[in-house]
């Protein structure tokens, strides 16, 4: 192996184990509270977390095992069955991530009408439907023999083998990645710059506010009034953050190898082994951000998580103490004799 090929095989490990853990913690936030199982949105995130996860188990040790032995592990059946998932798992992720943006639109956009508008009835119907978008292409693929081993990519994926099939592969890749990957970007974008023009417009109407209440008190002390204007700067600036993380990671993470999938396709453009590896690398780079983006940085689930430490904590520190009061039982007639 050459020094590319062992640091992007360290770098597929690296994203299977921290997906692994970050899913993980996500999932146990969700069994462990109450208030997070009874949130809407919480369906999206549990459907979100199995797929990286199913993603973490599946297709990364297999994408791993590609790159090392420079063929394809395992037999057909096995590969034709990780290609399946892989299609399936990541179509799901992406029009999760377009439900999740749906949900704050709503939410946002549309607050006193929120709770009858999106009830888990509705979240089911969503979900429904991405289970079926999502199922529809890998199943396509795989009746027409279209799944397999990419040598370019080192996984088990989309391949087309016979070239009498070319033109007919070259529309079903088109159409797939516009009715997944473009069609979840349009939604992402749409339903996250209303919420932000929104949250400006709020911004603003706190402002003024803020602002006349500066000046009618003529007394106040420099610093509070600088804290005021901070903390004003801040709320401006906070929205814009979350969704420019919110589209940003789904563009970085998923565009260069949609790009390059669509760039493949063409017999002109020769694209280099390690490129294709680094795009796929990209993608399941998105199962470890979503943990992070839409669950454990927020506020509810970190204090899901702290409440997990601490009530882990207790329970060793109570066992502990019961050791050692059995010990000390033990010892009293030891003492006495």
């Amino acid at each position: 192996m050459s020094i590319w090929e062992l640091l992007l095989a360290f770098v597929v490990v690296v994203l299977m184990l921290v997906a692994l853990l970050a899913n993980v913690l996500v999932l146990m936030c969700f069994l462990y509270s109450a208030d997070i199982r009874k949130q809407v949105p919480g369906l999206f995130i549990l459907n979100l977390t199995f797929c990286n996860l199913l993603m973490a188990v599946s297709s990364m040790p297999l994408t791993l095992a590609g790159i090392i032995y420079k063929s394809q592990p395992g037999g057909d059946q096995v590969c034709h069955v990780v290609g399946f998932l892989e299609t399936f798992l990541t179509t799901n992720s992406m029009l999760s991530m377009a439900a999740l943006s749906i949900d704050r639109w709503i939410a946002v956009v549309f607050p006193l009408s929120y709770h009858s508008k999106m009830r888990y009835r509705d979240a089911a119907l969503i979900l429904s439907y991405t289970w079926l978008h999502s199922a529809s292409f890998p199943i396509v693929a795989a009746s027409l023999s279209w799944v397999g081993f990419h040598h370019l990519y080192a996984s088990c994926t989309l391949y087309n083998k016979r070239p009498e099939d070319r033109t007919q592969f070259v529309i079903f890749t088109g159409v797939f990645h516009a009715l997944s990957f473009l069609l979840s970007l349009v939604v992402l974008c749409f339903t996250y710059l209303k919420v932000l023009k929104v949250a400006r417009f709020h911004c603003k109407r706190i402002d003024v506010i803020t602002m006349q209440t500066l000046v009618l008190l003529v007394d106040i002390h420099p610093s509070v009034r600088e804290r005021c204007l901070e903390e004003q700067r801040r709320r401006r600036q906070r929205a814009t953050k979350k969704i420019s993380t919110f589209i940003g990671t789904f563009i970085l993470c998923f565009a260069p190898y949609v790009i390059t999938r669509l760039v493949e396709l063409s017999s002109v453009v020769h694209i280099n082994s390690h490129w294709g590896i680094i795009s796929k690398c990209l993608a399941y780079s998105k199962a470890v951000s979503d943990p992070f983006v839409y669950s454990l940085l927020r506020h509810q689930y970190k204090k899901t998580w702290k409440d997990i430490i601490n009530k882990i904590l207790k329970r060793s520190s109570i066992n502990s103490s019961a050791l050692a009061g059995e010990s000390h039982s033990r010892n009293l007639p030891q003492l006495n004799e």
